[in-house]
């Protein structure tokens, strides 16, 4: 099936597009007042974008093959979050096909829907929850359609179901697809408008716990991940990276790296220089007999990063502001803390890697990435070819979290391909991983707030943080916004305060940093709960009965009202704890998702172990309670590695962890029982894949303060 489709139109802005659209009007939006124009711009990144909700032709996401299976191109990536088989089960709902029958695969640029937006944001299911959908049904309705004209029935009379239309009234008048696909001639017939979608009640696929579509070819070693892509007579290429910090490269010489071992080629550009060799070893050995001239670079310790990192009273911009802190902050009594966090790696089980291959006419990529299309489009502009001429093939990946969007290693073998003729493979290794990549940002937080009567009259919270999204957007656009949207995501006070105001201050780092999972999520979260429980006890208090009192009566709020009396119950909350041991909870509210969690803690050998994680979680319709239970525990696995253990840190303009023996992430030995409740109910999902990092921080923090009377306010936790 290749004839096109004609999409229907349905457009809202992506945040990608807000942010750029800023870019280019950032004049017209400063002539309306520059505070009010952020702070309205802070309220719309607080609520939310919705996805666009564009109806896609059919013919581009699906294959109908001989032996009637169903081959559905994705344009998302799998990076073993499991959306590869949540879509599919949106697609196998609409189309009627029997499960075994779907098969799912990554689309290429050239061969699917193309992209541009990337796998990011816990936004891939509620993006394409209606489009894939509405796919699906348009394709069921062309089948119909043409099988009715090949039986010469009313399209009205057949029914769709199990890969096969039936004449209602004589079954055994049957056509599978396949054979609809093969007997069809000319044009096919497509309708006018959407197709009615199932209501909620007649699903049969959707909200069923499917088996992993890609878990055949992980377990035998068929799935191809970024890696381990080969092609017959590749090399592979190294490049030399910088001393410290911000060194640049001031003149670079061969030397004698081309007469090492196994060397095919030397490429020295301006700013950097290459070697390709028959192996991946000597590649990297020979960068040592380069001669190399670096410049510059920041001497640089931990303690300058800390400095920097660090509020400025009253700086930065004001994304929530209701009522009138400044006039009711010196009532009553009066609290304040700081809480800090430190910079991360994200630490994914696969490095950096692409095989490029660039001939005259085209050339061709196989990459673990989030981003196809933005990849395709750096790529473009590095090798100054056109967009079209570039075939990007998405591989499995070992881990994402916002490091995969990243177009250094496709761009370093691509070069080396075009100087060599050949297709040549760049896999980073560990070392280069920690050390030249980039990292989730240092922050710091001051909380202030006043109690009159047990209540929280008013509350500020004042976050500083390094870049996370501005690393992706034009500066102009940055400028015009202030604060970074993925810096304070989670920043905002959600309890129903009379008066509560949030200042986010952007610090520029000699340090690179951006996306890593949740964004901001996890460090202000760590800081208003736990804030929130120090208000809690200041009050005398039950945390859980502190928060409850100070929610809303809105939608939000009966949301989070709800979700903490649930995990309270399922976690036993209030009952006696084992001997040694305390609970604490937190909440949080993300991509619409809300989040309670309990943390049941002890202290063992004068370090803090958690025994268990209960979490609710409210994420609207569930697709597969399977996946999002992984999909939390997954989560709450990174979280709480990121709290007790994990941090990088420099020393003279030098990342000191290089591997996982400086660098040490929760064990097996170490992880938690998770108890997951999942809350979700309505006609459409919401965001799961970041979600239920936002409490664990402060929920394990709050536990240890019940039970040793020791508020820790920096991560990772040390008593």
């Amino acid at each position: 099936m290749s004839e096109p489709v004609t999409p229907k139109k349905s457009w809202r802005p992506t945040r990608r597009q807000f942010l750029l659209g800023l870019g280019i009007g950032g004049a017209g939006a400063l002539a309306l007042g520059l505070p009010a124009m952020r702070l309205g711009v802070a309220r719309a990144f607080d609520k939310g974008f919705s996805p666009s909700s564009d109806a896609l032709d059919p013919t581009v996401w699906f294959e109908l093959l001989p032996d009637d299976r169903v081959r559905l191109h994705l344009p998302k990536v799998e990076m073993g979050q499991g959306i590869h088989t949540a879509l599919g089960q949106l697609a196998a709902e609409e189309l009627e096909i029997p499960w075994e029958r779907l098969e799912v695969v990554h689309a290429t640029t050239a061969h699917g829907p193309v992209d541009n937006r990337g796998t990011s944001g816990s936004m891939t299911v509620v993006g394409l929850y209606q489009p894939l959908r509405e796919a699906a049904a348009t394709l069921r309705e062309m089948l119909r359609t043409e099988a009715a004209r090949q039986l010469g029935v009313p399209a009205a009379s057949l029914v769709a179901a199990g890969g096969t239309l039936s004449v209602r009234d004589q079954p055994e008048r049957t056509l599978r697809y396949g054979e609809v696909v093969a007997r069809h001639t000319g044009t096919w017939e497509v309708p006018e408008q959407p197709p009615a979608l199932k209501p909620v009640k007649d699903f049969q696929v959707i909200g069923q716990s499917m088996p992993r579509v890609d878990l055949e070819a992980k377990l035998t070693g068929q799935g191809v991940y970024g890696y381990d892509q080969r092609l017959p007579g590749m090399l592979y290429g190294a490049t030399a990276r910088p001393p410290r910090l911000g060194s640049t490269l001031r003149a670079a010489r061969e030397g004698k790296a081309r007469q090492q071992p196994g060397v095919v080629e030397v490429v020295i550009g301006k700013d950097f220089a290459s070697v390709a060799a028959t192996s991946r070893e000597q590649a990297h050995a020979a960068l040592a007999h380069l001669e190399l001239e670096w410049t510059g670079g920041e001497s640089l310790q931990q303690a300058d990063v800390d400095a920097l990192t660090t509020v400025k009273e009253g700086d930065g911009v004001i994304v929530q502001d209701e009522g009138d802190v400044a006039e009711h902050l010196g009532r009553g009594k009066q609290l304040s803390a700081e809480y800090r966090t430190p910079l991360a790696a994200h630490a994914h089980l696969e490095p950096q890697a692409a095989l490029v291959e660039v001939k005259p006419e085209r050339v061709r990529v196989w990459m673990a990435t989030q981003s196809p299309g933005s990849i395709r489009k750096q790529l473009a502009k590095a090798l100054e070819r056109e967009e079209e001429s570039i075939e990007l093939v998405p591989t499995y990946l070992g881990g994402g979290f916002g490091r995969r969007l990243d177009a250094q290693a496709a761009i370093e073998a691509a070069r080396l391909s075009q100087a060599t003729g050949k297709p040549v493979h760049v896999g980073w290794t560990r070392a280069e991983e920690f050390r030249h990549g980039f990292f989730r940002p240092p922050t710091h937080h001051v909380l202030r707030a006043s109690l009159e009567s047990g209540r929280v009259q008013a509350f500020e919270h004042q976050q500083a943080s390094g870049d996370v999204l501005f690393s992706l957007i034009p500066e102009a656009a940055a400028v015009v916004l202030g604060a970074d949207p993925g810096s304070w995501r989670g920043a905002t006070i959600r309890y129903a305060l009379p008066h509560r105001r949030v200042r986010a201050q952007r610090v520029k780092l000699p340090v690179p940093t951006a996306t890593w999972r949740g964004l901001g999520l996890l460090a202000n979260t760590f800081a208003l709960e736990g804030f929130m429980d120090e208000l809690a006890h200041a009050a005398g208090e039950d945390p859980l009965a502190f928060r409850l009192k100070h929610l809303g009566e809105d939608e939000l709020g009966r949301r989070f009202r709800k979700a903490l009396e649930a995990v309270a119950k399922r976690a036993g909350w209030g009952s006696p704890t084992p001997e040694g041991r305390a609970r604490g909870i937190a909440c949080s509210v993300d991509a619409h998702t809300v989040v309670a969690q309990v943390a049941e803690v002890s202290v063992e050998s004068g370090r803090p172990r958690v025994h268990r994680i209960t979490c609710a979680v409210d994420c609207g319709l569930v697709i597969n309670p399977d996946g999002a239970t992984a999909q939390v525990e997954g989560g709450i696995m990174m979280a709480l590695s990121s709290t007790l253990s994990e941090r990088i840190t420099l020393k003279d303009g030098q990342v000191e962890e290089e591997n996982f023996h400086a660098y040490p992430l929760l064990t097996m030995r170490e992880a938690p029982e998770i108890d997951t409740l999942l809350m979700g109910e309505g006609d459409k999902p919401l965001g799961m894949g970041e979600p239920p990092l936002g409490p664990v921080a402060a929920a394990v923090a709050n536990a240890l303060f019940t039970l040793t009377g020791k508020r820790l306010r920096t991560l990772p936790l040390k008593l």
